[in-house]
């Protein structure tokens, strides 16, 4: 059998990682063992983190809304079950927003949600 010559394939799957890895610090950019050791950490936290930032975001939402429905006189839990019972559908990114940036419509909704 004639031998197999990987000259192209080695070389192209080491410039890949090497390209994933630029701005790595040190050996971890320069350094095929490392920089590759890295890159698949660095994929791997990134998979992990972009399902993690869902839930991260919706917790901010919750303590937001959270924090604005105490200066209405009611908690979170409160607040969205009257929501659900009053059948007001908005849902929590929103709500948050409110709270922030609009927060007299905010109490508006509190109010409507608790009659």
């Amino acid at each position: 059998m004639a031998r197999v010559k990987r000259g192209n394939v080695a070389r192209k799957r080491r410039k890949k990682v090497l390209k994933l890895a630029k701005g790595f610090r040190g050996s971890h950019s320069k350094l095929f063992r490392t920089a590759n050791q890295q890159v698949m950490k660095a994929l791997r936290n990134a998979y992990r983190d972009r399902r993690k930032r869902k839930r991260d975001f919706r917790r901010l939402w919750i303590t937001r809304i959270n924090a604005a429905a105490r200066l209405h006189g009611t908690t979170y839990s409160r607040l969205i079950g009257d929501l659900k019972q009053a059948d007001i559908l908005i849902n929590r990114k929103m709500l948050a927003q409110m709270a922030v940036l609009d927060p007299t419509s905010f109490g508006k909704v509190v109010e409507r949600a608790s009659q």
